[in-house]
């Protein structure tokens, strides 16, 4: 996939959706008006504003100014970085930590923009699936790395709270691209290094 340039409105139609949820509480049985209730569509609507911002943000600004050429080859890992997103399905959110590692071909990319790299594609309505290769293929194409790795732990409320009804269960993904997918120690290593990582934060 190419790096993605989202056109960017100049606001969020809060006028719009709002009475979008009003209609959906009534539709629910319950009375707009009432006072715990009479905020509630504004409420909503910005809400999903904050957790659908990866439409808005423009990757390209995102990494701005933060790559760097560095001699250096050896595997860079930013584990356990904490995500939120909501499920296409039932507009319900998923949870958990995302892995990621890349190994340089000549740049890198600075530290804290991995986690926004993630959080830029967790906002917005996604698949689990989905998500785990966007990530991937925004840093290989964005880095031209020997390898890049994306792991995935996520709980998802639409299997907790309703439909199976599984507490406890997680769905782990993966995308490998390069040197991650064709090298098995490779692989392994960086596998063992987030196992490693998992266990001693328990």
């Amino acid at each position: 996939m190419g790096i993605e340039h989202a056109e960017i409105p100049a606001s969020w139609p809060v006028e719009k959706i709002a009475p979008l949820v009003e209609n959906l509480l009534v539709l629910l049985g319950e009375d707009p008006s009432r006072e715990g209730l009479r905020r509630t569509p504004e409420r909503v609507a910005r809400m999903f504003a904050e957790l659908t911002e990866g439409y808005r943000t423009d990757p390209v600004a995102l990494v701005n100014d933060a790559l760097f050429d560095v001699a250096y080859d050896e595997m860079v890992i930013v584990r356990d970085i904490e995500l939120y997103s909501l499920c296409e399905h039932h507009l319900l959110p998923f949870y958990g930590q995302a892995h990621v590692a890349y190994i340089p071909n000549g740049k890198v990319l600075g530290l804290s923009k991995i986690p926004r790299v993630v959080e830029m594609f967790a906002r917005r309505l996604q698949v689990q699936e989905r998500l785990t290769e966007q990530i991937a293929g925004f840093l290989d194409d964005l880095l031209h790395p020997q390898g890049v790795a994306v792991v995935i732990e996520a709980t998802h409320l639409c299997a907790v709270m309703r439909g199976v009804k599984k507490p406890g269960a997680r769905m782990v993904t993966s995308a490998m691209r390069g040197i991650f997918k064709t090298n098995a120690r490779t692989r392994s290593e960086f596998l063992s290094l987030i196992s490693k990582g998992t266990s001693g934060s328990s």
